[in-house]
């Protein structure tokens, strides 16, 4: 039977003329340098907020800006295309959404969350954390938590944990942990956050909000980023063989160059159709398929095409002057997050077993690939 297809999702041209513009004013190659060893850009992040996009997506009766699924990986993908250093998943599109499912207060200032990690093959919420949630709803928590995204200029640590055969949404002071900065390979702060009994408040995750939920939509964060990344590390490759003569003529012409720009090329449009496939079908309803092949695509396109883009700029590609760093750089950092190449062909591998043979054309087909 053929499935219905949905309304089309539209990215209001404006929310992309806006974020590009304010991204190509502020993220320079100088801001990228100086974010890296300061672990922040606050100016930047002070002119995102101003524009609403910080909490875009998060209905206006949450307290957030409104908007659609679609525009804040949108706004994602822009900031991964200008490589700019600010915590723009983890405030809005995780720790934001995660606090309004949830129905806990949002604070002023920056909200970040604790990821979950793979184990065996699952999700296992705070990892090595235990909680206590007494009748007020007040929490305590206790345990170490490694590799929390900007958790060193947080106002709150949003998580989700399991207590009492229920699912809670946690949200803790930073104020109350022992953090311990520690930097991922682009720079940014991935730091390790220490919960020597930290109380704040808790209140029972919906349906559909989970360890698994927020591991789907961070990965669906981290595809929209690589897509902007790969894209631009790709546009510059273009432009440098184009402008780089060898032997008389631009090294673009060579074909061992040409092969690497199309590869480059090839997986930029890849992963950015297939993280606008996710989110249209995060937006429809059940994404499970589409957000792990997403970023299983994400993560191989992003091994690919940094190979590809960095041979053909040869020893300028690795020097800290010129800007390919800042994007090959994520990249490798956040392909390792919210899942990895191991851990989403396995998801895959084991929701095609399971609805057998007979059903993998109808796994594949019911959902974005099937419309039309």
């Amino acid at each position: 039977m053929k499935v219905p297809a949905p309304a089309p999702v539209v990215v209001d041209e404006l929310v992309t003329e806006t974020a590009d513009r304010l991204f190509g004013e502020w993220c320079t190659h100088e801001a990228a340098q100086a974010a890296e060893e300061a672990g922040c850009a606050p100016d930047l992040w002070e002119a995102f907020c101003a524009t609403g996009f910080d909490l875009i997506a998060i209905p206006e009766r949450a307290g957030g800006s409104g908007g659609t699924l679609a525009e804040a990986m949108e706004v994602l993908r822009l900031v991964g295309y200008h490589a700019a250093p600010i915590p723009a998943a983890e405030h809005g599109m995780l720790g934001g959404w995660l606090l309004a499912q949830a129905g806990l207060e949002r604070p002023d200032g920056l909200v970040t969350v604790l990821p979950p990690r793979t184990a065996d093959g699952g999700w296992s919420g705070c990892g090595s954390c235990s909680v206590e949630i007494a009748d007020d709803g007040i929490a305590r928590l206790t345990g170490e938590a490694r590799r929390v995204p900007w958790a060193r200029i947080s106002e709150v640590i949003a998580c989700v944990c399991e207590h009492d055969g229920h699912t809670w949404v946690v949200c803790v002071p930073a104020d109350q942990c022992a953090i311990a900065p520690l930097p991922n390979m682009a720079g940014e702060p991935r730091d390790t956050v220490r919960f020597d009994g930290a109380t704040g408040h808790a209140a029972p995750a919906p349906d559909g909000v989970d360890a698994a939920a927020l591991a789907q939509r961070g990965a669906l964060s981290r595809a929209a980023l690589m897509a902007g990344a790969i894209e631009k590390m790709c546009q510059l490759t273009v432009s440098y063989t184009n402008e780089r003569v060898q032997f008389g003529r631009p090294v673009a012409r060579f074909q061992a160059v040409q092969q690497h720009l199309v590869w480059a090329a090839q997986d930029a449009a890849l992963v950015r159709m297939a993280a606008e496939a996710a989110a249209r079908e995060a937006t429809r309803g059940d994404a499970r398929f589409e957000i792990a092949a997403a970023k299983l695509v994400a993560n191989q396109a992003a091994a690919r095409a940094t190979k590809a883009c960095h041979q053909a700029h040869g020893a300028m590609g690795m020097t800290q002057e010129y800007p390919l760093h800042h994007f090959s750089r994520r990249l490798w950092s956040w392909r390792k997050e919210y899942g990895s190449d191991a851990h989403w062909a396995g998801v895959l591998g084991q929701m095609a077993t399971g609805v057998g043979a007979d059903g993998l054309y109808p796994l594949i087909t019911a959902g974005t690939a099937g419309l039309g």
